[in-house]
């Protein structure tokens, strides 16, 4: 019996994530789940889900910097053997690049975090009154 009951109550993940990553609400994709830049909403605007109950704390700036310096860390090496550029503008280029690459990346990560602590019932998801 408990089996069924879970396979009931299960959320599907991947639709999940990709509504957060697009920063949208994991139960109905269609509210922000944002409010302003990195701010989690209390409810979604359009169908009302709870969305207080994450807990991101530090996990997706944690994966924003691996991301980040996985892919600009052979960037700068294949720049720097290739072109050999004067270090001050490699330096300047890829900060630039890197900020743009966390600030793009960032409320994304956050967005899905959330998105997966609501399809696994997580931190008070999947109480009852939520949906």
């Amino acid at each position: 019996m408990e089996h069924i009951d879970s396979h009931i109550n299960d959320r599907p993940i991947k639709p999940a994530l990709l509504r957060g990553w697009k920063r949208t609400c994991p139960n109905c994709g269609t509210g922000p789940v944002l409010r302003g830049y990195l701010k989690v909403r209390d409810k979604c605007v359009v169908c009302s889900e709870d969305l207080h109950h994450h807990r991101t704390d530090d996990g997706p700036a944690y994966i924003t910097i691996l991301i980040c310096s996985h892919i600009i860390g052979p960037l700068m090496l294949i720049a720097f053997e290739m072109f050999r550029p004067d270090p001050l503008i490699m330096s300047l280029v890829f900060a630039l690049l890197t900020v743009a690459m966390a600030l793009f990346l960032l409320p994304r990560i956050k967005g899905a975090f959330v998105a997966l602590q609501w399809a696994k019932r997580m931190h008070g998801f999947g109480h009852p009154d939520s949906t």
